[in-house]
């Protein structure tokens, strides 16, 4: 694949470097109270690059496990100076599931901060072979971490000269390789290469006039994709980061008002749960120049009020999935016009980006009609070439037509007249959780793995808060012990996937093809017919 765009933004990391040669003296990052300059990163980045050399010749996939810590952001520029792929880890995720990804991913090496050691002694622990770990944060080895010299702390990492200059990686090698929900209960690892998002910053750099005066949110964990646009986008730019953790995530209006932030990205669900509370009122959040969405579906009202908080700002609503890096399509709200094209009180999600293309088409690979529902898929340079060492998966998600490979995202669509494209739903199972991907199959797998669960089902049902999704589950079985069920689901899958209310019958509705009637459970859960297990 030939990337032909400006030499600044030809790799992941190559637009951060441009801002360390023009802007050494420029905060890159504000990290709990401290800010750190391009240089400095930078610097951290090369000597830690330097330090995965050592453990490994030629890392192909080095594993970042932090939580808004240096690590988390130091780490994955680091990986990418070595050559590698950044592959982000979640400390929050059940240690199974990150032991799959590592194993999986079959890591050369291994970043961990110092929140992340416990959960990090457990992980390396149950692996059979285990990477080499670096722990720059660390002056000593945990407890539960065998050392060796396979093990880095602080010290050793700290002796290392930096890399003079970050390794030279091509067009097509992997920037970062994420893992998505599967229908399987394992899952997906989607690979994502240096011309994917590249294509993509090029688009946001031309579409968006961000400068080094830009404060960035960071609201998504490095598992997420949509960070991926907080990180590189802002240090393209030559502006400072600042994520949010914990209380500001909770109340993230003081935190934009606080810290004078200019770029808010961020799921649908945080706008929905601010205006639900009455806490977005207008003229609110002056500082705020771009105000971005993306994840899940967009509620207009929601979108409304965000713009007279934010009257300086112009509101935008993104799509993509993580095959088609981050988003590709993209509609910016404009109050005279935006709500008469909503559908079901959703704001369309536009048009799609420069170079990518958007086909509505029916199962079998033909367009639909004008005016009609199809599933919604793409091709263009931001398209990943495939599942990672998963062919027949990869097969089965593209439609191969005479003019070319088109992603079948299993999203639903429609066109409006002036072709502004519309949200319509899911073909399958897969539904969003506060931004995340969650299919529902991943869930019920393992739901039937707990003990007394026989059968497992799991819906989708409005939350209490418009525009949001909850998950509820209705289980079979002898003697369930709820308590039991729902424990050992916490041990296996990560928080968003865990249902919000559990519901017992003796045996599952079928529908007339003797099909479990998916459609009567759901209904029957909303309307409370069903009533939920005590917790």
């Amino acid at each position: 694949m030939q990337d032909t765009g400006p030499p600044s933004l030809r790799s992941l990391h190559s637009g951060f470097r441009s801002s360390v040669r023009q802007h050494p003296h420029r905060a890159a990052l504000s990290l709990g109270g401290r800010l750190h300059t391009y240089a400095e990163l930078d610097h951290v980045a090369r000597r830690w690059a330097a330090a995965l050399l050592e453990v490994s010749a030629r890392p192909r996939r080095v594993g970042v496990l932090g939580h808004r810590s240096l690590v988390t952001y130091a780490g994955f520029l680091a990986a990418l100076y070595a050559g590698a792929a950044a592959v982000p880890l979640n400390r929050k995720y059940p240690v199974a599931r990150n032991q799959d990804v590592v194993e999986r991913s079959d890591l050369d090496a291994l970043l961990v901060d110092d929140g992340s050691l416990p959960h990090a002694a457990r992980l390396l622990g149950g692996l059979r072979d285990a990477p080499p770990v670096l722990l720059p944060e660390s002056d000593e080895v945990p407890a539960g971490l065998d050392p060796g010299p396979g093990v880095l702390t602080r010290g050793a990492v700290e002796g290392r000269t930096p890399l003079p200059e970050p390794s030279v990686t091509g067009p097509d090698d992997t920037a970062y390789l994420l893992f998505t929900s599967g229908s399987t209960g394992r899952p997906k690892g989607v690979p994502v290469s240096h011309a994917n998002v590249s294509a993509f910053l090029r688009v946001n750099a031309e579409r968006y006039d961000f400068s080094p005066t830009d404060r960035f949110s960071n609201t998504f964990d490095q598992t997420f994709d949509l960070s991926v646009f907080d990180l590189f986008m802002a240090w393209s730019s030559g502006g400072c980061l600042v994520p949010l953790d914990g209380p500001d995530l909770r109340a993230p209006l003081d935190f934009i008002r606080d810290q004078e932030i200019t770029v808010w990205f961020s799921v649908p669900s945080l706008a929905v749960l601010q205006h639900g509370s009455g806490t977005l009122l207008p003229d609110s959040l002056p500082s705020l120049r771009w105000s971005l969405f993306c994840g899940e579906a967009l509620p207009a009202s929601v979108a409304a009020a965000w713009q007279a908080a934010a009257p300086r700002s112009v509101v935008e609503n993104l799509y993509g999935p993580t095959e088609a890096t981050i988003a590709c399509t993209v509609h910016r709200w404009v109050p005279q016009r935006s709500p008469a094209l909503s559908a079901n009180g959703i704001v369309p999600i536009g048009r799609p980006y420069p170079g990518m293309e958007a086909a509505l088409l029916d199962p079998d690979g033909t367009p639909v009609a004008d005016g009609r529902a199809g599933e919604i898929c793409l091709r263009g340079p931001q398209v990943f070439e495939g599942y990672w060492r998963s062919p027949e998966q990869t097969r089965r998600s593209f439609h191969e037509r005479p003019d070319g490979s088109w992603y079948r995202t299993g999203d639903i669509g429609r066109r409006t007249a002036d072709g502004t494209l519309l949200y319509a739903g899911r073909l399958d199972s897969q539904v969003k959780v506060l931004g995340h991907r969650v299919e529902l199959g991943e869930v019920e797998a393992h739901l039937r793995d707990q003990e007394g669960v026989d059968q497992a089902v799991v819906v989708a049902v409005p939350g209490d808060e418009e525009g949001t999704t909850v998950l509820a589950a209705i289980l079979c079985g002898t003697d369930v012990d709820v308590d039991a069920v729902e424990k050992g689901l916490r041990d296996s899958v990560p928080p968003y996937m865990i249902p919000l209310t559990f519901h017992l019958v003796d045996r599952l509705p079928l529908n007339a093809n003797g099909k479990v009637d998916r459609g009567a459970l759901r209904e029957r859960v909303m309307s409370g017919e069903l009533e939920p297990c005590p917790l």
